[in-house]
């Protein structure tokens, strides 16, 4: 029995495996990436009752106490204005803006347009929108505001590349793109140009005619290939300006001014020379009769003056 049972001992160490002598080592967990903000939306009280809410759908939402009528993510927030309301309480936005206070990198001015006339108050909000800011954006309908809350929130991880254009890998997927940049020329239309033609430059270098030929190609492709392809890649140079005539008023003004000023420097001379004439032909003396001529002359004088005074002022 001892020795039976030994041997089945023996046996059953040697068929066990030898592990290594030290500490046995734990697989290490899968790191997750960590996402800083909730889930769900989170609704702010002020909120409660908005007929928006019962639009969103794809994404979860919760009432919170929140600066914002909305949180979509650890730095995304919206502020949800009526105009409607805002006419009524123009100053509510504007409570509203300075209690966030700067929390928030991407600040939402969520706008229901639901009156008529509404061009000046978004005039005004936008220019708020700019010194606080903020990115305005606009909605006219309740369904479409809940649009874009899920959008937001649903692109809150998203990387650059969900929007980014997807270019081309291969010179095919290249040859293809570029053929297919005029409007009404598809893909089937660049497979077959590049088939009849061996290659691009064949296919540029075509006549019409012969890009008429090609399987599907009407007159209105051909048209518009054609076009494309001759088309100068440098824009006309603009030509050179003309100096407008508005320059030259001034000119012509100085002009008319000096000849005025030389039409009065005449009348004066000839003025002085006439009186100049009268006073040597007549004697000075006491008479009545040479006090009035000279108070004739002094009259004429006068009017001569008052004459080139009004002259002057018709100049100026």
């Amino acid at each position: 029995m001892d020795a039976g049972a030994g041997s089945k001992k023996s046996s059953q160490s040697e068929g066990k495996i030898q592990q290594p002598e030290g500490k046995v080592q734990q697989p290490k967990p899968q790191a997750l990436p960590n996402r800083a903000g909730p889930s769900a939306i989170l609704v702010s009280s002020r909120q409660k009752g908005n007929p928006i809410l019962n639009y969103v759908k794809l994404v979860p939402w919760e009432y919170a106490d929140i600066p914002a009528d909305y949180v979509l993510g650890a730095t995304t927030c919206a502020l949800f204005l009526s105009l409607k309301y805002h006419r009524l309480h123009p100053e509510y936005v504007y409570s509203r803006i300075k209690l966030l206070a700067g929390k928030y990198n991407l600040r939402i001015l969520l706008i229901m347009v639901d009156i008529p006339n509404h061009e000046e108050t978004l005039k005004e909000l936008s220019k708020t929108s700019l010194v606080n800011n903020l990115t305005l954006i606009l909605c006219w309908s309740a369904p479409e505001a809940a649009h874009y809350l899920e959008l937001f929130k649903s692109s809150e991880h998203a990387q650059p590349t969900a929007i980014r254009t997807q270019q081309a890998q291969s010179y095919k997927e290249s040859l293809v793109e570029f053929v297919t940049v005029p409007r009404s020329i598809n893909k089937s239309d660049a497979a077959s140009l590049i088939s009849t033609f061996g290659s691009l430059q064949a296919a540029v270098n075509a006549q019409p005619e012969q890009i008429s030929s090609v399987p599907g190609w009407g007159e209105k492709k051909v048209r518009q290939w054609s076009n494309a392809v001759r088309e100068d890649f440098r824009t006309e140079t603009s030509k050179k300006k003309v100096v407008p005539l508005r320059q030259e008023r001034p000119v012509e003004a100085e002009a008319s001014l000096s000849n005025i000023e030389d039409e009065e420097e005449i009348m004066l001379a000839s003025a002085r020379r006439a009186s100049q004439d009268k006073a040597e032909r007549e004697p000075a003396n006491n008479d009545p009769g040479s006090a009035l001529n000279s108070q004739a002359d002094s009259g004429m004088s006068e009017g001569i003056m008052d004459a080139l005074a009004k002259l002057r002022k018709e100049g100026g």
